[in-house]
């Protein structure tokens, strides 16, 4: 709830979201003490339906039954892409925060296994799981207050639409792989051959910018990932 004090400014009060306090913003002004201060949308206002979609992606990723570190998969796995989309886009739009958060929203009830396996069957798999994603988080948007043109971007985001020409769509690859990089590339190196990972790499720095690659090569590899890097980019 906001009241207005004078132009440009206003006291923002405690706002709730999912059952616990989301943020306090106190201005001080006139005889009251209170000292004005000009809003800002982005460190003082908050969001009621951001907060409101977050905690529902996050509500159904901590759903998952896969555990990593003793934590639903999934719901690690948004932690981590929204902290690389910050990292490489610290000034990161709402539909891209959004994107970022919902991008593998609710995966496991789409598992590989229930689909042939064959490469046909996987690209079926990723093709219905692009689907599957953007119908998932559309309805959870819908339901916290966001208009068709809101949930059509961040869609459009998860569905990589107009990649690389669309700079947020770039920024949410980047993320996608430097997740796999620094998160999934070892494992799968330690079950599979040395050419399927070279491939990989090579794939995901073909996807990715500069700025992404920059990041990757800082990233702590060990010694076998990273002689698979160095033979891929070599």
């Amino acid at each position: 709830m906001r009241l207005p004090l004078i132009p440009g400014t206003e006291i923002i009060f405690p706002l709730r979201a999912a059952g616990s306090p989301v943020a306090r913003f106190f201005l001080l002004a006139g005889r009251n003490n209170l000292a004005p201060r000009r809003a800002s949308a982005k460190n003082q206002r908050v969001n009621e339906k951001f907060a409101a979609a977050i905690a529902r992606f996050d509500a159904e990723n901590s759903r998952d039954p896969n555990q990593e570190n003793g934590r639903p998969r999934e719901l690690l796995y948004a932690e981590r892409l929204t902290s690389w989309v910050l990292k490489l886009c610290p000034d990161a739009s709402e539909p891209l925060r959004l994107a970022a958060r919902c991008q593998h929203i609710c995966r496991w009830e789409s598992p590989r296994e229930n689909y042939p396996l064959t490469k046909p069957g996987y690209l079926k798999w990723r093709a219905d799981l692009k689907k599957f994603h953007a119908e998932k988080s559309g309805a959870m948007l819908r339901a916290v207050g966001y208009d068709d043109d809101a949930i059509r971007r961040v869609q459009d985001l998860n569905l990589k639409k107009n990649f690389p020409a669309d700079a947020e769509c770039c920024v949410l690859e980047d993320a996608l792989c430097l997740v796999f990089l620094e998160f999934q590339f070892a494992a799968l190196v330690a079950k599979s051959d040395d050419e399927k990972m070279i491939n990989a790499v090579r794939k995901s720095w073909a996807k990715m910018t500069e700025a992404a690659r920059a990041e990757a090569l800082k990233l702590n590899f060990g010694e076998r990932e990273k002689n698979l890097v160095a033979r891929a980019l070599g």
